[in-house]
């Protein structure tokens, strides 16, 4: 298999809402437009930053029907299918298949302490319901499961097995998959530390604020492939200072970067509860970020012609 075209910049797609909180195709597509025409490799569709553990699974196939009607060979599609039960999971990953996605993901099983016995036997369910590879989710920070190299190592056996996103912050984790297998694709998860990631091991991003700043991200990685690691270190810098600025509103992180995105232009709603929306003097603030943002761009784009 060729696996190139699971390098480089991957957004992690954003749930998308009409007016009354209900997916909505048409946002769905104008997010899909807007982040393909930033340039982005691929989307990570279903996972954290689409609010996942908050939809239903009717709610959750529409958008990877949606998704896919959009940009179905254009460029790659992961399909996240983590879900609470082996079933749902199971359901998606056929769902998604039939849709036409490049590969599957999946978090750990969420809520009870299992063994490693029941979470190796849960991904291989998943893939054995399907012929798409398959990209292990490892995050403990939200599971409570840290993927072992014992696991790791045993699930390669398993030749649909073709990467790991990780999303542990430890960036020596990166360093440890890809020992385990040089040739397994390995996916920075930390947004915070992309630099960092690609420059130890790791051969692509996924991440949840890609899809605010899709420029800043692909500049980072041209910076760290051509070697201009002075520049990339910079751009991580100011990138923080905008994931920092993100978080620091009275509301979900998710419900900033919508607002941000809908001052480019695109309404994708808000976020779906027990998630909080940004609200009140927040709002203005919201306009200060989108600042920081295009002065980053600004000042980026000089070093990358």
């Amino acid at each position: 298999m060729n696996l190139e075209k699971f390098k480089g910049i991957f957004p992690a797609f954003y749930a998308c809402y009409d007016d009354e909180g209900d997916v909505s195709e048409n946002r769905t597509k104008a997010l899909c437009d807007y982040l393909y025409n930033k340039g982005v490799k691929g989307l990570y569709v279903g996972g954290s930053s689409g609010e996942c553990i908050y939809q239903n699974l009717e709610e959750r196939k529409a958008t990877l029907k949606f998704v896919a009607e959009s940009l179905r060979g254009k460029c790659t599609l992961i399909a996240h299918v983590g879900a609470p039960s082996t079933r749902e999971s199971v359901i998606l990953a056929k769902y998604a298949s039939e849709l036409g996605y490049d590969a599957l993901s999946a978090i750990p099983p969420i809520y009870f302490k299992l063994p490693e016995s029941s979470i190796y036997k849960y991904w291989t369910e998943i893939m054995d319901a399907t012929d798409l590879p398959f990209i292990i989710y490892n995050i403990p920070q939200t599971t409570g499961y840290s993927l072992s190299i014992q696991l790791f190592e045993k699930l390669l056996k398993n030749k649909k097995v073709i990467g790991v996103k990780n999303s542990s912050m430890p960036v020596m984790d990166i360093e440890r998959f890809k020992a385990v297998d040089e040739n397994v694709i390995v996916f920075n998860g930390p947004d915070e530390q992309y630099v960092a990631g690609r420059l130890i091991g790791a051969d692509s991003g996924i991440g949840g604020t890609y899809g605010v700043m899709p420029e800043l991200f692909l500049m980072a990685e041209q910076f760290v492939s051509t070697g201009n690691f002075d520049d990339a270190r910079k751009i991580q810098r100011d990138i923080n200072d905008i994931i920092i600025a993100l978080c620091s509103l009275n509301g979900s992180m998710y419900s900033a970067i919508k607002e941000v995105i809908k001052l480019d232009g695109v309404n994708i709603g808000s976020v779906r509860g027990p998630l909080e929306p940004v609200i009140g003097e927040d709002l203005a603030k919201v306009k200060d970020i989108k600042q920081l943002i295009d002065q980053a761009i600004s000042t980026y784009l000089k070093a990358t012609k």
